[in-house]
Parts: C-alpha cells; structure tokens; sequence
C-alpha cells in the first residue's frame, strides 16, 4: 500500500487543498484530487452583458498582483511632493520619468524608465470605519468587501469559511486555466497582521476547493514541489492502468455519473491525472530554466524571484497569480516591512525600494518585450498608504519622528496591460497626498476593474453560506482607465 508524504492534516472544514494534491495512493488519487478538479464543472462564466462596454472588456486572460502588504508610502514612491513643506515632502527629491509630467521619488529610478508601459493610480482612496488597520484593509481589498467585525483596534477575527472569497477565487471558478495548471497561485507568504493569518486570502463560502496554491516558500532558495510530483514508486504507467481502471468502473455507475453537474467523474479524473502527470505545473516553478541573466535583472531576492516566477506562471495558464510582499504587515521596519512607522526613510532608501526598483521594473520591461501585457493585466498595490505629515499617529499607533502612520485617505496604485492606457497618471491628489482632487478611486472600484478586464460583470450575483444572493463586489470599473 502506497502512503501519503508528512503528516494527515485534517480540519473541521475538511481535508486541506495541499493535502488534496499530494500524490501517491489510490485512495488519494481516486477520490480527492478530483474531487479538488471538479471546480472546472462548476466554472461556468458568468454572462456579462455591461451597455457600452469598450474593446478591453474580456481583454485580459490572467492577473498578476504584486501586493506590497504593510502600506508603502506613495508620497515616498509613486507622488512625491517637492512643494510641500519639509515635515510632509520627506527627504527624497523627485525625478523626471520617461513620460512627461509625470514625476516619482528618486528612490525608483529604473521604474522611471519604465513609466512608459503604465498607469499610475494616484487617486486611490477610502474613510475607514473606526480604526481601520491592516487587516481590515487587505480583506477589504481582496475580496471586494469591508469587513462586518472590526475590533477598536481595527483587528479582524481569524479567516472563516464564511468569509466573502478572494477575488482570485471567483476568478479561478468562472475563469478556470484552459488544460492541466493551477488556477489561482499565491506566494511566498500569507497575509498577515499579528496573530491573524491569511484574512481575505481564502475562498470562504465558496469552499476550500477555490483556495489559492499556497508557495510558502522564498523563491530565491531552491523550491520542494512535493505536491506536484509523483512519487517514485508510481509509475506513469501504473497511473494510466490506474485511471483505465476508474473510467471503466464509472461507465457503469450512470447515476453516479449524472449527480455531477454535466461532466462525467472520469473528466474529473483526466484533469487530476494532466495535472499530475503533465509537468507543466512543475516546470513552470523551476526557475532554473531562466538565465543568470534574467534572474539578476530580476534581482536575487525573495519579491525579485518571486516576480520572475509570477511571469512564468502566467505564461504556463494561471490566471490569478498574488506575490506578497514577504513580511507582516507590521513587521520590523528596519528589515523588510512597509510599516514604517518607527523608521520611513532609512528603510525605503537602503532595502524596500532597491529591491522594489529592481523587480517591478525588470517584471514590466520583460512582459513588455514579451508580449504578456496584450492579455495579463498588472496590478501593484498595497491596503493603504502612509501620512502625509511626519510623525503624527492617525491610527493609535505611536510614531517615530520620522515615521509614517497609515493613511487610506489618498495613495498610489500602477497598473498595466488588458488594454490599460500607457504612460498615464489617472487622477490626481492634493498638493501634500492627504487626498483625491480628482477621480477618487475606491479599492472596490479596483476589483471591479479586474473582474471587467477578465470579461466578468461585476455585478454578476453568487449565492454566500446562507443561499443569499450578493454581487462579486459593489464597485464600479474604471473605463477611463482602457484605451
């Protein structure tokens, strides 16, 4: 009798998806991989029917989100502010990019030459309610909808199969990838703020079935795929006698076979057995197949890795791709967080936007001469932004005095590619980036944009736990964005 690798993981929700894909027993094989492949069944797209609607409607086939959790200061990135008084302009200078009238801090010069290929979001914009701190913030952005339980502290309770799904997870059902690869990818760490881990980064009421293949590995370091990799004492071959077998015993099983949806079980089996078998999973991971070169353009780092392995995964089919910024929300600001509340520019100047720099810049300049932008939309963001004033606590947090307490009043977000106008700045913030002067947009209206690049109507309704009928998000789609 064959085993299953590491210890038997099991939940009150059931059995875990990576435990779904781990690959060696017949009872595993025959029963839950497919199980787990049967959202394809499920996957019908939503019929999208909006008045008006421009050419980029569908435009997009994939996502790629670089989420930048912790909060970056976009008046120390994206809009500086060389007018503004010391205590708000910061100590970064601002430079010329490639697109007239359009200028960045001088902390990311090589996404200056870049600015071209893009748009810049500096209207991005919300009132919390209460003290809205990160995990609020990031659940809101992920799935569409603010939170119902914020505690005073602006904490969430733990993710629960009730949540509203991520937007990668409606993604991965009504856009499931076309052949053997996964769905909805997310890397090299889940969102977190304290001790509350991966809210909004789940497929809640949709089922476990919908979760994102989680890489909780640093992509700079060699990577253990286990799960995509059969065991050595299965053979290709007793796989296929394996499947043979199946398919003959659900020919006589027509019952069976009509419980579910319009899609015979062995459908459900060919699936898992492609996606096992095929390789394309695995090679999409293996970033050997790049040149040093490459890679270095990249940057030898955790995000810099990670985005070039981002690009290869929605080259082999997966249509929701997420790479975190790889930290806790609050982390140390001295090391790797964007919440630099006790220290901004030290930490940004000598560690965030080096690497930031480097890998955003490398990932738009290789889509770009690759083609990716036709159909991939490109999405960089973070929950929020930082204060525009230096050291004053808008959170209830204490701040340094050359610290940034969190602002979702105003900040940036870029994005790109699915028919996204190039070198743009939509909207427009104060002359100190406290907030919008022009076209406020909502991170709702964010979400919206995607499911609408992707050819998904926003208002498409999906039934949550309790059968109730709710709208993917309760945003609006951002069509002055399109060409």
């Amino acid at each position: 009798m064959l085993t299953i690798p590491g210890r038997p993981v099991r939940t009150c929700e059931g059995v875990s998806r990576r435990e779904l894909l781990r690959v060696g027993g017949a009872g595993l094989l025959g029963l839950n991989l497919p199980e787990f492949l049967s959202w394809k069944a499920q996957g019908a797209a939503a019929a999208a029917k909006l008045d008006g609607k421009p050419k980029a409607f569908g435009a997009a086939k994939s996502v790629l989100m670089l989420f930048l959790q912790g909060g970056p200061s976009h008046i120390d990135i994206w809009d500086p502010k060389p007018n503004a008084p010391s205590n708000v302009r910061g100590e970064f200078k601002a430079i010329k990019t490639k697109v007239a009238g359009i200028e960045v801090s001088e902390t990311m010069p090589m996404l200056a030459d870049q600015m071209d290929k893009v748009t810049l979001i500096r209207s991005m914009s919300y009132t919390p309610v209460g003290l809205f701190n990160h995990t609020a913030a990031i659940y809101q952005m992920m799935t569409g909808y603010p939170p119902d339980k914020v505690s005073p502290s602006g904490q969430l309770e733990p993710p629960s199969p009730r949540d509203f799904p991520h937007m990668g997870s409606h993604i991965a059902k009504m856009r499931p990838p076309e052949g053997a690869m996964l769905p909805f990818v997310e890397m090299p760490r889940p969102l977190q703020e304290s001790n509350v881990i991966g809210k909004g980064g789940a497929a809640g009421y949709l089922g476990k079935a919908y979760d994102p293949y989680r890489l909780y590995q640093d992509p700079n370091k060699e990577l253990r795929l286990d799960d995509l990799t059969l065991r050595a004492e299965v053979s290709p071959e007793r796989l296929k006698d394996r499947f043979s077998l199946l398919k003959g015993i659900n020919g006589s099983m027509p019952e069976l076979d009509k419980a579910v949806s319009s899609y015979a079980l062995n459908e459900y089996y060919a699936k898992a057995y492609d996606l096992v078998l095929s390789g394309k999973a695995r090679e999409a991971f293996d970033l050997t197949k790049e040149t040093d070169k490459v890679r270095d353009r990249y940057g030898r780092t955790t995000f810099g890795q990670g985005a070039l392995l981002s690009r290869r995964l929605i080259e082999a089919g997966t249509r929701f791709v997420q790479l975190n910024w790889p930290s806790v929300a609050n982390g140390d600001p001295e090391t790797t967080a964007w919440d630099t509340h006790a220290a901004n520019f030290g930490p940004l100047k000598n560690l965030h936007c080096p690497v930031l720099d480097r890998s955003l810049s490398a990932l738009i300049e290789d889509m770009d001469q690759r083609g990716m932008f036709a159909d991939t939309l490109l999405v960089v963001t973070g929950e929020f932004g930082r204060s525009p004033r230096l050291g004053v606590s808008t959170s209830g947090n204490t701040n340094s005095p050359d610290g940034r307490d969190h602002w979702p009043y105003c900040y940036t977000a870029l994005v790109a590619g699915a028919g996204i106008k190039r070198g743009v700045m939509y909207g427009k913030s104060d002359d100190q980036g406290s907030s919008p002067v022009d076209s406020p947009v909502h991170p709702t209206d964010l979400v919206a944009t995607i499911y609408y690049a992707l050819g998904i109507n926003p208002e498409t309704e999906v039934l949550n736990d309790l059968k109730q009928p709710r709208p993917l998000v309760k945003g609006d789609p951002l069509l002055k964005l399109f060409a």
